[in-house]
């Protein structure tokens, strides 16, 4: 490659890397593994040391992330700069040369500066943008474990991370019926609940703080050592990030003892921080532009195996799309025996160019999840099946974005049974609790359930439930009890619960809310009907008559109202002020618990509340109302205003 040629793929790197980085810390979504994101980042780096040029804007020159909401904004007295990394624990070694040092976890959460006088806890900032944070004070007094004030009474500066525990983390999303709304991972979690603005939503996410450096503490001897400052640390009531001492013998074998604890480890970590314990002598060291030099950052090495491919298998979901599955010779990876990865869609197995006999190397991101790292053989020869692994029904390729994925076009796939099955009894239908999609998967299979109706009768079949695996006598007591209480129910719930294409939550209250709740005349209602309600469009009337024009729909919907007990609701009185508005919400929300309390907000007052852009879109509510989302991008383009919270709240008090 010739320097121009360099040039090129460097510019081609950067904006890939910059994109990838601004969905991580920006948009909460991920583009690329991190295996992926890291690989290509060591390219840009060999690429600008051989040319001894480094372009503007290059990710090289970035640290963290841009702050974008409206909580104040305050300059660090000194830059927060990030770490150099490496993957090798000789490297390690060779850096902490004679040196004690100290060895944590690197937490994977938002690191935040604390500041306190007098005793007293009086500023928190987040790191932003390494030069300038966020105040963050509010939110940081209701973090788990902060302490408010401490025995110390001069200034004292200290830094650390906020994180969201994987305990807390998997309790918050098991309270979210809806899969789709639920969190992607704990870090992303843990930067929203930290910068919000209503500090009553950040109490509620548990947030804990690991100290992990001390700034400034005048006047205290700490003997030129970061071990009695992380113990005086402790003294003063802060939970410290977990350490070791170590050097540089003793340094393969403290690696590896984190590296055994990781699995079941609660707090986030993406990988070990090593910092030398004389302070004097690691200040004497100075700093690059961008790193430390008294600490450097350690990364999971990607163990890598190579193996060969045995065949693809195909996986139906329960929305109809079908999935390959790389089924290869088993090889152990990171202490377990691994023989399958998922290869995700189509798009991807294509770039990979797969083929039955392809020898190629596999790794477990993260240390968790197995992946194909590389195909060596790349023959290309998977075919893509025309029929339905469950059903032989056809299949069909289509195209969202950039991404081609496979799906089943049979209706009455058993896979998409049991998502019809699983719609009905969720959150915000029935809410039928303990009815996971693994349960009705096991009922469904053995002939229990064939209708909505059947999960009232689940008393039928008690010897055949009480005997299957991971069932007893009580786990089929609490599941019968908690179908009784799921009996009594709204008519909104029971109607989205049927799952009429295009009708979600805001759609069936509106009909019912025109309607008068007679659910009589809505199954009777004529398209001319149905498009004079608010937000029920030509394509949704038409779905809706569809539905109810078939005898069987009409007869199984009878006998799912003989099993319940629809309860009547008062129809609001809050003035319909929204009457005719249709908004979109996108982004994370500051002022209302969830999007979820935002729509009600909106749909008790006469509102709609949908999840595209259209030319019928009255408001896009985004808080940052000048990004370039693919929303906001569409808004503009339409003309649709875009507000933020703050301007929707103005709008209530109108």
């Amino acid at each position: 490659m010739n320097q121009e040629e360099k040039l090129q793929r460097m510019k081609e790197l950067s904006a890939i890397l910059l994109q990838a980085s601004r969905a991580y810390y920006q948009e909460s979504r991920e583009m690329m593994s991190n295996f992926e994101y890291d690989k290509l980042y060591d390219e840009l780096l060999k690429l600008e040391d051989e040319t001894d040029i480094v372009l503007a804007g290059s990710p090289s020159q970035k640290v963290g992330y841009e702050s974008l909401s409206e909580l104040p904004k305050e300059a660090h007295e000194s830059p927060m700069l990030s770490l150099d990394k490496t993957k090798d624990v000789e490297a390690l070694q060779e850096w902490l040369g004679s040196q004690k040092g100290l060895l944590s976890w690197k937490m994977d959460g938002l690191t935040i500066v604390l500041t306190y006088e007098g005793g007293s806890l009086v500023k928190a900032v987040t790191r932003g943008n390494g030069e300038i944070g966020e105040v963050i004070t509010n939110n940081a007094r209701v973090f788990a474990n902060v302490p408010l004030r401490i025995a110390y009474q001069g200034q004292l500066i200290l830094r650390g991370e906020a994180v969201i525990r994987y305990s807390d983390f998997n309790r918050i999303n098991e309270e979210i019926g809806d899969a789709d709304a639920r969190y992607k991972n704990p870090r992303n979690l843990c930067s929203g609940s930290v910068r919000q603005l209503n500090n009553e939503i950040t109490a509620q996410r548990n947030v804990h703080f690991q100290a992990f450096s001390l700034v400034r503490a005048d006047g205290v001897d700490f003997a030129n050592s970061r071990q009695k400052q992380f113990e005086w640390l402790k003294s003063q009531g802060f939970d410290v990030v977990d350490y070791q001492e170590t050097d540089r013998e003793t340094l393969p074998e403290a690696v590896r003892q984190f590296a055994e604890k990781i699995q079941s480890y609660d707090i986030p970590s993406d990988g070990l921080v090593l910092l030398m314990d004389d302070i004097a002598y690691g200040e004497s060291l100075g700093r690059t532009a961008k790193f430390p030099r008294n600490s450097i950052a350690f990364k999971w090495a990607d163990e890598i195996r190579e193996t060969k491919i045995c065949e693809v298998e195909w996986s139906a979901s329960r929305t109809g799309l079908i999935n390959p599955v790389a089924i290869f010779e088993p090889v152990e990876l990171e202490g377990t025996t691994v023989s399958r990865a998922s290869v995700h869609n189509i798009s991807i197995m294509e770039a990979l160019k797969l083929g039955e006999g392809d020898t190629i190397t596999v790794y477990k991101a993260n240390m968790i999840i197995p992946q194909i790292a590389e195909n060596l053989t790349r023959s290309g020869t998977i075919r893509i099946p025309d029929h339905c692994p469950v059903c032989g029904g056809q299949t069909q390729i289509r195209q969202v974005g950039e991404v081609r994925s496979l799906y089943c076009t049979n209706p009455d796939c058993q896979a998409k049974k049991i998502k019809s099955f699983a719609l009905f009894v969720s959150r915000d239908a029935l809410n039928i609790d303990g009815m996971s999609e693994a349960t009705l998967e096991k009922f469904i299979a053995a002939g229990f359930i064939h209708e909505f109706a059947d999960i009232f009768h689940l008393d039928r079949h008690e010897e055949s439930i009480i005997t299957m695996e991971g069932f007893g006598q009580k786990s089929y007591d609490n599941l019968v009890a908690a179908v009784k209480t799921a009996s009594q129910t709204t008519l909104p719930r029971m109607i989205y619960g049927l799952g009429i294409p295009g009708i979600g939550t805001a759609n069936a209250r509106m009909l019912c809310r025109e309607f008068h709740s007679d659910f009589d005349r809505l199954r009777h209602a004529q398209q001319e009907e149905l498009v004079l309600v608010d937000g029920i469009g030509q394509v949704l009337a038409d779905a809706w008559v569809s539905y109810f024009s078939l005898e069987k729909n009409n007869e199984q919907v009878d006998r799912l109202l003989a099993e319940l007990t629809i309860e009547q609701e008062e129809e609001s009185q809050t003035a319909a002020v929204f009457a005719g508005m249709t908004f979109v919400i996108t982004g994370s929300v500051e002022h209302f618990a969830n999007r979820k309390e935002l729509q009600a907000a909106i749909e008790v007052r006469g509102g709609k509340a949908t999840g595209s852009v259209t030319s019928k879109t009255t408001y896009l509510i985004n808080n940052d109302v000048t990004s370039n989302s693919s929303k906001n991008k569409k808004a503009k383009e339409l003309g649709v205003p875009i507000i933020s919270e703050k301007d929707f709240l103005a709008m209530l008090e109108e």
